[in-house]
């Protein structure tokens, strides 16, 4: 079961998931595995003596979109083990988005609800689209969201 709601500015995808909320936000926050599951995002690496999730620590992300490349600087904002996971993105020093995972234990396993919030300034919305290919961020937001939680459910319930 999922559900979804997108404005221009804000996404939201949720997906009930069978296995327990600890397990999810372990996967969830360790950002080195994300590749695993998000069709945009290729890798991420802590970075600035950051080896795990904590509130601070700091990740590079990087990303692809066909023949679109770009790389984020990310810093973790909430840490809450089994609860909540959530972090600040910021590219070519400009504020991107924001990210956050929250976990809700319900019948069967876990609600995981995934949400993305633009952060962009004008001169970030304009330059977005030359450096990502994405005109409407929104709407490639809810598409990958949606295939990220149906990855993550796939590899956490085999």
């Amino acid at each position: 079961m999922s559900q979804t709601a997108k404005s221009p500015r804000s996404v939201r995808v949720e997906r009930v998931i069978a296995r327990p909320p600890d397990e999810l936000w372990a996967l969830v926050s360790d950002v080195t595995r994300i590749g695993e599951w998000s069709p945009e995002t290729k890798r991420c690496a802590w970075v600035g003596g950051a080896t795990g999730p904590a509130v601070g620590a700091r990740f590079k992300g990087t990303n692809e979109k066909g023949a679109k490349s770009w790389s984020t600087d990310c810093t973790v904002t909430v840490c809450e083990p089994g609860k909540r996971f959530a972090f600040d993105v910021k590219a070519a020093g400009f504020k991107v988005a924001g990210w956050a995972y929250q976990f809700e234990p319900v019948e069967g396993g876990c609600r995981v609800i995934e949400t993305w919030d633009d952060h962009r300034g004008m001169i970030a919305t304009w330059i977005g689209p030359l450096a990502s290919g994405t005109k409407d961020r929104a709407a490639r937001n809810l598409e990958t969201m949606t295939e990220t939680l149906e990855r993550l459910a796939a590899a956490a319930e085999s």
